[in-house]
């Protein structure tokens, strides 16, 4: 088969010879391969613009830009089919530059995910309260919203949505101290404890119900999932993400009714999800004999999966342990880590590791959509939070594992063409040497979200030139096609060439799968990994306890789980005045005696 046909699509790399005279330039792509691309008497340029900024045009610095080898951009163009006489030619139509310089990514800057956490929060609040307008009410909420952040006519509330919301404006909070996120954020806790939650007072723990149907005044409670997935059950990941948001605000709070919750969710865990026997946690229960055995669970029945061993230490076990330092939940980290590394590498096999198990942890590849397929976003996902769990507790296998997943992700899982990261690719079967894609080419926000954060602390750590590369490309190509600059928030998907894809239930803001919480995770640690391990500059940071919320006073202010002695205090604050009481060492700051909540701003310093 020959192309001899016109095409149009991106191709992401760096300038490697730049022709004024003729208007050409060669371009490398990240896995070296070169084209020659052909400027036009229509060729435009702009650069990377972040959520809050107006168009960056660029059409007049094209020349002094590719002038400078080494400029890495972005550019849209058509591909003209070669004839007998002549080559393939590539015109380039536009073009996006991701900085300035060579070297030079405006994702680097100390405040840019800052300001697009501050524009996401804002944004959230507006579509869901029409905040500040009127009050933030949840009540109102909805977990459909269309593109334009309007309520589609859905009358569901899913616990996890709103958990996840809440997670978004929490951390949104911490990172700019305004009040209305931290006012959202423990809105949306509290109308989760009253209206999600069930205490089980016989058993005495907690679990937490899919979801709510309101129809005017009347509300109706729902017990098992609503997803098709997981019809009629109650999965493990509805459980853990019910902790997500609430988490991370008692990080802020010290609110004890949260830990309440937190610690008889997690005894539900231990007594009803944990395979004492053969180690890990089961997938999912039946939602009256709470077993997972049951026949009636039919593909559910007895399984383990990722969600249910894994995602508990990004959903709320690491930010658990951060803020409160307990051995208790380091121990649960270092379980849960130490099953994935023993379970889940697959390399005799695949590049990709087996997700989905039966009991006995053979594979299970024909579960449902899985298949035996990749998640590419799951793989990054393990690499980030292993790199996490390394600066607690580590282990040579922790590295190794990590260091596999980034070392075979690139060519699996990333488009090297166009830039960005796929999403669920086959595990084993290949067409002429590439991973059948499973349904499309598209990539999701979410997964570009693994790829940023895993390559971040990977290069943060490590420093190695290729995490360095990898983590700015992967920024690069999210900050170039996925922020909606019109109607604010993320896409869910973009084509392969970066074009947004704007149909079904991936046009939407919010939805099952999207509600603030992945794109504001991404700006959080990002910033963190940015400031504190890469670029090194200092960080503000904001608390808001309650008097007697925290054991012996203790505030805890760790961003993130990070290299020993590589951060410090360098200043602190209760309710704008400078206060000493806090190890700078340690991360904690000593709470003043008050029968008053008090705002806390501490100033996080690299060791340089």
């Amino acid at each position: 088969m020959k192309l001899d046909f016109t095409f149009s699509d991106t191709i992401a790399g760096y300038v490697s010879g730049y022709n004024p005279e003729a208007r050409t330039f060669t371009l490398e792509t990240s896995d070296k391969r070169q084209f020659n691309v052909n400027l036009t008497d229509s060729t435009y340029a702009r650069s990377i613009r972040n959520l809050t900024e107006g168009y960056q045009d660029a059409s007049g610095q094209i020349n002094e830009f590719l002038s400078a080898d080494g400029q890495f951009l972005y550019a849209y163009g058509t591909f003209y089919p070669a004839t007998d006489e002549a080559e393939t030619v590539f015109e380039v139509q536009w073009m996006i530059f991701p900085g300035h310089q060579v070297g030079e990514y405006r994702h680097e800057e100390q405040d840019w995910w800052i300001q697009q956490i501050d524009s996401i929060a804002s944004h959230y609040l507006k579509w869901q309260f029409n905040y500040p307008q009127e009050q933030i009410n949840y009540k109102n909420y909805r977990t459909m919203l269309n593109l334009a952040g309007s309520k589609h006519g859905d009358y569901l509330q899913e616990t996890d949505t709103i958990s996840r919301m809440v997670y978004g404006l929490a951390s949104a909070y911490m990172l700019t101290g305004k009040d209305e996120f931290l006012e959202g954020a423990e809105l949306g806790t509290e109308y989760l404890r009253e209206h999600m939650r069930f205490f089980d007072q016989d058993d005495d723990l907690i679990y937490w119900y899919h979801g709510v149907k309101v129809e005017g005044q009347r509300e109706t409670k729902l017990l098992t999932s609503e997803f098709g997935d997981d019809y009629d059950s109650i999965p493990m990941y509805e459980q853990i993400y019910a902790l997500a948001g609430p988490t991370q605000t008692y990080r802020i709070t010290g609110d004890q009714r949260i830990m309440f919750d937190i610690e008889k969710t997690i005894e539900l865990f231990e007594k009803y999800y944990k395979d004492n026997e053969l180690e890990g946690y089961y997938s999912h229960i039946h939602p009256i004999s709470l077993s997972a055995k049951e026949d009636s669970l039919g593909h559910n029945r007895a399984r383990k999966n990722w969600n249910s061993v894994g995602d508990h230490a990004p959903a709320y076990l690491i930010n658990l342990y951060l803020a409160t330092g307990e051995q208790k939940y380091a121990d649960f980290l270092e379980y849960t880590f130490d099953t994935i590394t023993k379970y889940f590498p697959d390399y005799e096999n695949s590049p990709f590791v087996q997700e989905k198990f039966f009991d006995d942890w053979s594979k299970d590849q024909s579960w449902g959509w899985q298949q035996n397929r990749g998640v590419v976003g799951h793989n990054l996902k393990i690499a980030w939070n292993l790199m996490r769990m390394q600066s607690l507790k580590p282990k040579e296998e922790y590295e190794e594992f990590a260091r596999k997943i980034a070392e075979l992700m690139p060519a699996a899982g990333s488009d090297q063409q166009r830039g960005g990261w796929y999403d669920v690719v086959e595990r084993e079967a290949k067409t002429n040497g590439h991973h059948k894609f499973v349904w499309h080419d598209r990539k999701a926000w979410w997964q570009q979200e693994q790829a940023i954060l895993a390559y971040m602390i990977l290069y943060g750590i490590l420093g190695e030139e290729d995490y360095e590369k990898y983590a700015r490309e992967s920024a690069a190509f999210y900050n170039a096609f996925f922020l909606d600059t019109d109607d604010g928030g993320v896409y869910f998907n973009v084509f392969s060439t970066g074009m947004p894809y704007l149909l079904g239930t991936e046009r939407f803001k919010g939805s099952h799968s999207m509600s603030a919480y992945h794109s504001t995770e991404l700006c959080y640690l990002s910033a963190v990994y940015t400031n504190l391990l890469i670029t090194k500059k200092p960080t503000y940071f904001y608390f808001k306890p309650f008097p007697s919320g925290f054991k012996d006073r203790t505030l805890f202010v760790s961003p993130d789980i990070l290299p020993q002695g590589s951060i410090y205090i360098s200043e602190c604050f209760i309710n704008d005045e400078p206060y000493s009481d806090f190890d700078a060492q340690a991360l904690t700051v000593k709470l003043p005696e008050t029968e008053d909540r008090v705002r806390v701003k501490v100033l996080i310093s690299p060791v340089q």
